[in-house]
């Protein structure tokens, strides 16, 4: 299931993120206990890109509210989600979080890798915000418990946070220092470091992507604006519409191909599964061009 999960949104990124460059590519295969400690520049899309990419599952840390309804916390703990509730979202749900700790280190435990943006905030930034000690918090449980994970820190940048199409850095590199946790001061000497490094890892992209009007470009667009000026609808003024545009996309768009396919079929004679690949195919490779800022 995983593996298909995986597949579909590599696929998907394909079109809505043609450039996905990977400094640091073979740490990824790392096997064994993984924190992956990373900035969050770009809501979910964040770690979409690294689930896709990460050949391992990975569990992220996600913002507890969204799991508050119970199909979306099912869905979302189904494909290694686990709510981490902040004051900001109900001071009252924070008891939660040492559950929250606990099961992240029986993913440690298990071998896993566990996923954390470490601002624990996202503001359509590249600027690192004040690091949360959710990271340190799990990193001395899992210590105290016999384990010693693998500490991959991560770097993130877009060319844009809001434009179809799109140009992503990903570098990652291991954990410069040895993480120890025998006395409090460490938390804040471990967070320092990865700051320091992840700093230098966050490097923004000096190419766009320009879209191309040509007949694919013509054949996706009424599809596209109707459901970017959704989306926009309910999620202006939030750090939400990225990441939600490119959801939404991935489960409305085959419809659409289908949908498109059968009115082609019976107006032309044109087989269906011709359509359905030279639609998507035909935008991501006539359609789209990666060019210098």
């Amino acid at each position: 299931m995983i593996a298909i999960l995986k597949l579909v949104a590599r696929l998907a990124l394909w079109i809505f993120c043609p450039r996905v460059r990977i400094e640091g590519a073979e740490l990824m295969a790392a096997r064994g206990p993984l924190l992956i400690v990373a900035n969050h520049p770009d809501s979910f899309l964040d770690a979409v890109i690294l689930g896709a990419y990460y050949p391992r599952k990975l569990h992220f840390l996600a913002r507890g509210d969204v799991f508050r309804k119970p199909l979306f916390g099912f869905l979302l703990r189904s494909i290694g989600m686990i709510p981490i509730h902040r004051a900001r979202e109900g001071r009252e749900h924070l008891h939660l979080n040492e559950g929250t700790f606990q099961e992240s280190v029986e993913v440690l435990r298990r071998g896993d890798g566990l996923l954390i943006f470490i601002e624990g905030i996202c503001l359509l930034t590249h600027e690192i915000q004040p690091f949360k000690k959710g990271a340190t918090r799990i990193l001395e449980s899992a210590q105290a418990a016999g384990i010693q994970p693998m500490v991959h820190v991560v770097g993130l940048g877009y060319s844009n946070f809001r434009a179809f199409g799109k140009v992503i850095n990903v570098a990652i590199e291991s954990f410069s220092e040895e993480a120890v946790f025998d006395h409090a001061r460490h938390r804040l000497d471990f967070n320092a470091a990865v700051r320091e490094q992840m700093v230098r890892l966050v490097r923004v992209p000096d190419e766009v992507v320009v879209l191309r009007k040509g007949l694919f470009y013509y054949l996706n667009l009424p599809f596209f604006r109707l459901v970017s000026d959704y989306v926009w609808s309910r999620t202006a003024g939030t750090v939400f519409y990225d990441s939600v545009l490119f959801g939404v996309l991935l489960v409305t768009y085959p419809i659409y191909l289908v949908t498109l396919s059968a009115l082609f079929h019976g107006l032309f004679g044109i087989p269906m599964v011709v359509t359905m690949l030279a639609l998507p195919v035909g935008f991501r490779l006539t359609g789209m061009r990666v060019v210098k800022k």
